[in-house]
């Protein structure tokens, strides 16, 4: 774990263009502002990664003018928390120029790697890196840890949870952590976590004014998954229509199966995974070829049902990267063609 409370020097503030850029929500920024207006507002403001921030996804431009950090000082914030994000390059430091405190979580190795190239914090900005726990489970522990130092009148210590609610968050808590620490060894945990990714829409308190209300529980999200699944994976064997054999790399990492699914990338991972039993069934290697064009090349998606194969070494040749059980990487459309076995043809 790193906790920093050091001061920051020689670091160029961001471009304005990458910080509308990483503002999620107009509707957020225009909350902020009208903050600035209302004397008895809250006095703590808190941002998280989703939908607030996003990083590494396709976002359209944002009506401008997006606020930079400049734009906070003055709104009467006493302390920001930053959850599962610190911002992009110096955005915390900016922060810190105009809030009395900034505390942020996250729990990602490459937010660790970041830290030695912002040299030393001020006093007011702390951030918590914990590769070892999960955001989530960070931010729970802090509040939890400082208002258990709080007593009440009876001198009891405040809770943030009653017993009921706090085995239930926690349980909620131990999975996110499975799925962030890439872990995935708690029973189910993948269905846990394609209900959570349905339920991200929600995750918003400008769409949905009852987000903080809402009472997530495992047993109800793993049948939800579970649910969803099997939906998907019925979708994804309905588009499976006459798949081809390829030549990965030209031969040189075998054939399997592959499909084109324009249009379809969205269940790219469930038709790998058909694809994979049925390369197998058909004496080929266990691994299924999802192919679509994105950005004007083949986006060559590998997945596998065979636990000794391992997909990111082929999409590694190729630029790519991934986990055994889940690659991708990108092709242009002469070398794919190079792949596409032409003696044999379609398998079904």
């Amino acid at each position: 774990m790193l906790s920093r409370r050091r001061r920051l020097i020689g670091v160029a503030s961001p471009a304005a263009t990458e910080l509308r850029r990483a503002f999620r929500s107009e509707a957020a920024l225009e909350a902020i502002r009208a903050h600035s207006k209302d004397a008895d507002g809250p006095a703590h403001l808190a941002l998280y990664n989703y939908p607030t921030f996003a990083r590494r996804r396709p976002l359209p431009p944002p009506p401008p003018p997006t606020p930079p950090p400049g734009d906070f000082e003055g709104a009467g914030f006493q302390t920001c928390y930053l959850l599962d994000f610190i911002g992009p390059n110096n955005f915390a430091l900016e922060l810190s120029r105009f809030i009395p405190s900034v505390i942020a979580f996250d729990h990602r190795r490459s937010t660790l790697a970041r830290i030695p190239h912002l040299g030393r914090c001020p006093s007011n900005l702390e951030l918590n890196i914990d590769t070892t726990k999960s955001s989530a489970r960070a931010t729970f522990d802090y509040f939890s840890r400082n208002l258990a130092e709080i007593k009440s009148d009876s001198d009891m210590c405040e809770k943030l949870l009653d017993q009921e609610d706090e085995e239930r968050v926690f349980n909620v808590l131990k999975y996110i952590e499975d799925a962030d620490l890439r872990q995935w060894k708690l029973p189910n945990a993948k269905e846990f976590q394609t209900a959570l990714r349905d339920e991200r829409a929600k995750l918003n308190c400008i769409t949905n004014p009852l987000v903080f209300e809402q009472q997530l529980d495992v047993c109800n999200l793993l049948s939800r998954g579970k649910s969803l699944a099997h939906d998907r994976f019925e979708a994804a064997g309905k588009l499976i229509h006459k798949p081809f054999r390829i030549h990965l790399g030209r031969g040189l990492h075998g054939e399997c199966l592959a499909i084109r699914a324009d249009g379809n990338s969205k269940l790219s991972h469930e038709i790998g995974l058909e694809l994979s039993k049925m390369s197998t069934a058909a004496g080929l290697r266990p691994i299924g070829a999802v192919v679509f064009m994105q950005r004007g090349l083949l986006k060559i998606c590998l997945r596998t049902t065979d636990s000794s194969t391992n997909t990111a070494e082929i999409a590694k040749a190729y630029g790519g990267g991934g986990k055994p059980s889940s690659s991708s990487f990108a092709l242009r459309m002469d070398e794919f063609n190079a792949w596409i076995s032409v003696k044999h043809g379609p398998t079904f």
